[in-house]
């Protein structure tokens, strides 16, 4: 590192690994201001430069314009990157205070750069050049758009309205993710008697002994045997909790709790639409404001809600076609789900179960686990000894060294971490020897300072630095699945394993892109209902014989998993999958029809329509404490808006995807290698410097189908219009 990179503060770097540990919420306060006002000097040198040229008649060219561009936003996302990564995975209310500080000055330099006429100029007279390549033409399609939808040709007293709204979208946006986080938190429930943990595994008995221990001194010999036991609502103590506990009002309990966070309790509306209260921990109100902004936004600029905004620069063309793939999975998914739920009634009738009559959202997981054990002797608890985090790792790097010819190396120690927990890895090209990635891998939940949720971000770009040597694309990691307790290694159930390869692929599209221009890299510059396809693509691998019984092996005994387990969990793939298809349904309407049906004026609440919604896309009714809008923070607290839908598109894609490798044969090693090169060099090498359609067609050779959708979930669906 030169002299000059050591002397700066941690947080103004701007270059390589952050050093974490040093970046504290004081070096937040006192260097974000100092490097907003040195961006803001640059961004105006930049906007004279290009002014006097356009006076002498000289055109831009990419070295001028896109490459000073580019230098700019890396130092802003580099430091504000690292502040946003350490709110997401350290939070503390210093930092929070300090993030939330300096929020308003991120937004207001993009909204200043975003609407620089001079630059917007600049763009237009540059696209004209007839020496730029398909990728520097698209990203400047792309940035002209962004800068539209950034406002740039608003004037006056509309621009200065669309920055503060702007502005306080993104307080807004925060202020609900810390509630949530909040919310979460801050309820727990103590239990002392053996009663109230009938029917839970050991795992999660030494869990909550665990968070007991943790959390209190007077708890601090507190053992899965003999309590107390802490319950939560962090979802490796949850999920586990309404799968497994025989304590139904505990369920219920439980339940309400999950459903009802960050809702004000008293501040919730109920179904009705009346309130009983305020309360500063509602995010109620929250909704209704981040809705009627956008809605205002998207009408500043010419869009008839924040729906279409959302859908200008998405690979949907538009909201019916949306609701056509929506509808689709909707009419197929219901029945099956009525189904479904007809199957568990009868389950917890066969039990002798008073709940058979009436059976609750409470009950679901529960009797959905009894009949998964009936009907195909899987027990998903008894699985984890054969998934130790380590073995499991080992299994998702031999599989990509066989797909996409990468080694996958441990570094632990080489570079700077934020967390004891926190692992370091290096990606290297097989073939040729040489270093072609890293990432950190952050994948034990800590509740109290990590958000819930999985996953993946940008730590560090492909690009060139100053000095013209590469920089190598660095990942972020993140999951929240059971940590180890005691000498007993995290063992996994098979769902955090899908959503440990699910992030994965999110990190291969990053990691392994050859597109040189980093506004295309990777997952930069890919349409957002694209951008799930890599992801959801490594899911299926899960299923894969050869994937599964060579990673899976009992964490004491070294024993690999019996084939008839495997043989299980392939026939339980579909298990309860119309429940699940409608689940993501009522998610993706409810998020579509909330940015293009609802107003301010249109005389019913969010909830309202939310549960007008759920008459035909839940076969049980939400419960009155339901308030799913007040912990949806994908849309509310993430970049989802009027894009939850992009999990179903994509899943179109990736299922495709992977029918590709079904049908050259998944036991032919041969043609299983050659088509993860392909895979690899198309989609997850083009990265966001082609339409994704034409990166699909380049991979699968024709255009998407849903045929592979409809077949591995088990659904029989007309095709949906793609």
């Amino acid at each position: 590192m030169s002299t000059d990179l050591q002397s700066r503060p941690a947080l103004l770097v701007g270059v390589g690994l952050p050093q974490f540990e040093q970046i504290t919420p004081d070096q937040v306060s006192q260097h974000i201001p100092e490097l907003m006002a040195q961006l803001e000097s640059e961004l105006s040198a930049l906007e004279t430069k290009l002014d006097q040229a356009c006076q002498r008649g000289e055109s831009p060219t990419w070295e001028t314009l896109m490459d000073p561009l580019q230098r700019l936003n890396e130092r802003l996302r580099w430091s504000w990157g690292v502040v946003s990564h350490l709110h997401g995975v350290c939070n503390t209310p210093e930092l929070r205070q300090a993030h939330s500080e300096q929020q308003a000055s991120v937004v207001a330099f993009g909204n200043r750069a975003g609407q620089s006429e001079s630059i917007h100029r600049a763009l237009k007279a540059l696209q004209a050049c007839p020496d730029l390549d398909r990728t520097q033409q698209r990203i400047l399609t792309s940035e002209l758009r962004d800068m539209d939808l950034r406002g740039v040709g608003l004037q006056g007293d509309e621009r200065q309205a669309f920055n503060a709204a702007s502005q306080e979208l993104a307080e807004l946006s925060t202020s609900f993710g810390n509630r949530l986080l909040d919310a979460t938190n801050n309820w727990t429930l103590r239990l002392t008697e053996v009663a109230e943990v009938d029917g839970l595994p050991l795992s999660l008995r030494d869990q909550l002994a665990q968070a007991a221990r943790q959390a209190d001194p007077a708890d601090a010999d507190a053992t899965a045997e003999s309590g107390p036991w802490l319950m939560g609502l962090d979802y490796p103590r949850f999920g586990p909790f309404m799968q497994y506990s025989r304590r139904r009002d505990l369920r219920e309990r439980v339940y309400k709790a999950q459903v009802s966070r960050a809702s004000g309790e008293a501040a919730a509306p109920r179904p009705d639409g009346s309130e009983s209260g305020a309360a500063a921990d509602s995010n109620w109100p929250v909704i209704e404001r981040i809705l009627s902004l956008r809605l205002e936004q998207a009408r500043r600029l010419g869009y008839a809600n924040w729906a279409d905004k959302s859908l200008a620069a998405k690979m949907a063309g538009s909201i019916t076609e949306v609701e056509g793939l929506l509808e689709d999975l909707r009419a197929a998914a219901y029945p099956m789900a009525e189904r479904e739920l007809a199957d568990l009634r009868a389950c917890a009738g066969r039990h002798g179960a008073a709940e058979a009559a009436d059976l609750q959202p409470w009950d679901v997981s529960f009797w959905a686990d009894h009949l998964r054990r009936e009907r195909f002797d899987l027990d998903s608890e008894a699985l984890r000894p054969w998934f130790p985090l380590p073995q499991v790792l080992a299994g998702l790097f031999a599989l990509c060294d066989r797909l996409f010819g990468i080694t996958i190396s441990a570094a632990d120690g080489e570079a700077p971490i934020w967390h004891p927990d926190v692992r370091f890895f290096r990606v290297h090209d097989r073939d040729e020897g040489r270093p072609i990635a890293a990432f950190y891998l952050d994948p034990y939940s800590r509740p109290g300072s990590k958000r819930g949720g999985a996953w993946m971000d940008e730590c560090l770009s492909l690009s060139h630095g100053a000095d013209g040597q590469p920089v190598l694309p660095v990942a972020y990691l993140v999951c929240n699945q059971s940590a180890p307790v005691g000498e007993t290694p995290s063992l996994m159930t098979f769902q955090e394993v899908e959503t440990l390869f699910h992030e994965f692929g999110h990190g291969l599209h990053h990691m392994l892109t050859t597109v040189e221009r980093p506004q295309a890299a990777g997952i930069n510059n890919v349409e957002w209902d694209a951008v799930e396809l890599p992801s959801q693509f490594m899911e299926n691998w899960c299923y894969d014989r050869s994937t599964l019984l060579g990673m899976a092996r009992h964490w004491q005994s070294g024993e690999p998993l019996p084939e008839a387990e495997f043989d299980k969990l392939l026939a339980a793939r579909t298990f309860m999958a119309g429940a699940a298809t409608l689940r993501q349904v009522h998610f993706s309407l409810t998020d579509l029809r909330l940015h293009s049906s609802w107003t301010p004026g249109s005389g019913q609440t969010p909830e309202q329509l939310r549960r007008q919604i759920a008459t035909t896309t839940t076969v049980l009714e939400p419960i009155e404490e339901d308030a799913l809008l007040c912990s949806f923070g994908h849309i509310f607290a993430g970049g989802y808006a009027a894009g939850y839908y992009s999990y179903k598109w994509a899943e179109v894609l990736s299922a495709d995807a992977f029918s590709a490798f079904e049908d050259g044969g998944l036991d032919n090693e041969e043609a299983i290698r050659a088509t993860g090169r392909r895979f690899r060099d198309t989609v997850l090498s083009l990265g966001g410097s082609r339409h994704p359609a034409e990166v699909f067609e380049s991979f699968r050779g024709r255009a998407p189908s849903t045929e592979a959708l409809i077949r591995h979930t088990g659904l029989v669906a007309a095709e949906a219009p793609h």
